[in-house]
C-alpha cells in the first residue's frame, strides 16, 4: 500500500523502520517542524525526519494541519493508508477521509484504558501489571476509534517510561505492520471498543515529577520511574532542584527512623524518608552539574543532615 507516515519522536521512527522494512511504500512523512532543544536552544528536526532525510522519503512539516494547501499535498499523493505513531497534534476532520483505508493509529496502551498523551507513563503511576499497544482507526474523539489489534507487554520491576516505551515501540510496530498488510488484503476489520473500563493519560507536566517523600515509598518509585527520562524527576533541596535517577528496586529495612525527605547514609547506602521505609538513591544530578552517584554527591556536601523538600 502506499503510505503517508505521520509520527515525531525517537519511538515514531522505530514504527517508521518497521514500516520501510515492509512490503508497504511510504511516500512521505508528515513530522512537527524543528524544534529547539538543549542548552544552545538550536532547532532541531525529529526523529522521523531524520530517518525519512536519511531514505529520501520527502518531509512535510505543516505548522497547521487547516492549511489547504497542505490539503491538496496529501490528496496529490494518493495515499492507500496514514499510520500514525505520536504525532504530537490532532488531525482534524476534513483530513481524515483521504486515505482509501484512513488514518491507523498505533498507541501505547490496551485501549480504552489510557487514552491520552502519557499512556505509558501513566500506567506505571498506577502500578499497572501489564500494559501494551493498540492500532486503531483514526476517528474525531479521544483515542475512541474501533480496534483492529493489540499486543500485550508486561511491566518489569525497575522498568521506566522511556525504557519500556522501548520495547512497545518494536513490538508496536510490528503490529502496526500487520495491521497495514491485513487492510492490503481484506483480513481484517475494525471493531468497536468497550464503552467501560475506560481511564485518561493527559501530559505529565515538570509539577507531575516532583518527587512527594510524604508518599509511601511505592509512590515514590512509581513517579520516579514514570517520569524517566521526561518530564525528569526531580527535589529540592536549599533552594536549588535535584534531579534523580531511578531508585533501587526496593525500600530499605532499617531500624532508623528518618523523616520524609530527610537524607542519611545507613550502611554504606544513600536513603531518603518516605512516608513508609527509606527509599534507596542510586543517582542524583545537583544543579549546573552531570548526574553521579548518591554517595559522591552526598560527599560533596556541605551539611551532612540534607532534608530534600
Amino acid at each position: 500500500m502506499r503510505c503517508i507516515f505521520a509520527g515525531t519522536p525517537a519511538v515514531a521512527a522505530v514504527a517508521l523502520q518497521a514500516i520501510l522494512d515492509s512490503p508497504h511504500e511510504v511516500v512521505a512523512v508528515i513530522t512537527r517542524p524543528p524544534a529547539r532543544t538543549g542548552r544552545g536552544r538550536g532547532l532541531a528536526p525529529s526523529e522521523v525526519s531524520i530517518l525519512a532525510s536519511e531514505m529520501g522519503i520527502p518531509v512535510l512539516t505543516p505548522t497547521n494541519l487547516h492549511d489547504q494547501d497542505f490539503e491538496m499535498q496529501l490528496r496529490e499523493l494518493r495515499p492507500d493508508c496514514c499510520p500514525v505513531v505520536a504525532y504530537g497534534a490532532l488531525v482534524p476532520p476534513l483530513l481524515l477521509d483521504i486515505p482509501v483505508h484512513g488514518w491507523v493509529n498505533l498507541h501505547f496502551s490496551l485501549l480504552p484504558a489510557w487514552r491520552g498523551a502519557a499512556p505509558v507513563q501513566w500506567a506505571l503511576l498506577a502500578g499497572d501489571a501489564v500494559t501494551g499497544a493498540t492500532t486503531f482507526y483514526l476517528a474525531a474523539g479521544l483515542d475512541t476509534g474501533p480496534i483492529f489489534g493489540t499486543v500485550t507487554e508486561p511491566i518489569e520491576v525497575g522498568d521506566t517510561a522511556g525504557g519500556l516505551l522501548e520495547r512497545l515501540a518494536v513490538s508496536g510496530g510490528q503490529l502496526l505492520v500487520a495491521t497495514l498488510d491485513g487492510l492490503a488484503t481484506g483480513s481484517i476489520e475494525a471493531v468497536p471498543q468497550r464503552n467501560f473500563d475506560i481511564s485518561y493519560a493527559p501530559k505529565l507536566s515538570t509539577g507531575d515529577a516532583r518527587i512527594r517523600w510524604t508518599d509511601p515509598w511505592v509512590g515514590v518509585d512509581r513517579r520516579i520511574r514514570a517520569t524517566t527520562p521526561t518530564p525528569g524527576p526531580w527535589t529540592m533541596l536549599d533552594g536549588e532542584r535535584i534531579k534523580l535517577g531511578p531508585i533501587c528496586a526496593a525500600g530499605v529495612a532499617t531500624d532508623r527512623a528518618l523523616p520524609p525527605g530527610q537524607v542519611a547514609v545507613v550502611d554504606g547506602a544513600v536513603l531518603v524518608g518516605t512516608a513508609t521505609e527509606p527509599a534507596h538513591l542510586d543517582l542524583v544530578q545537583p544543579a549546573g552539574a552531570k548526574m553521579m552517584p548518591a554517595g559522591d554527591w552526598l560527599r560533596g556536601l556541605r551539611t551532612s543532615m540534607p532534608m530534600f523538600q
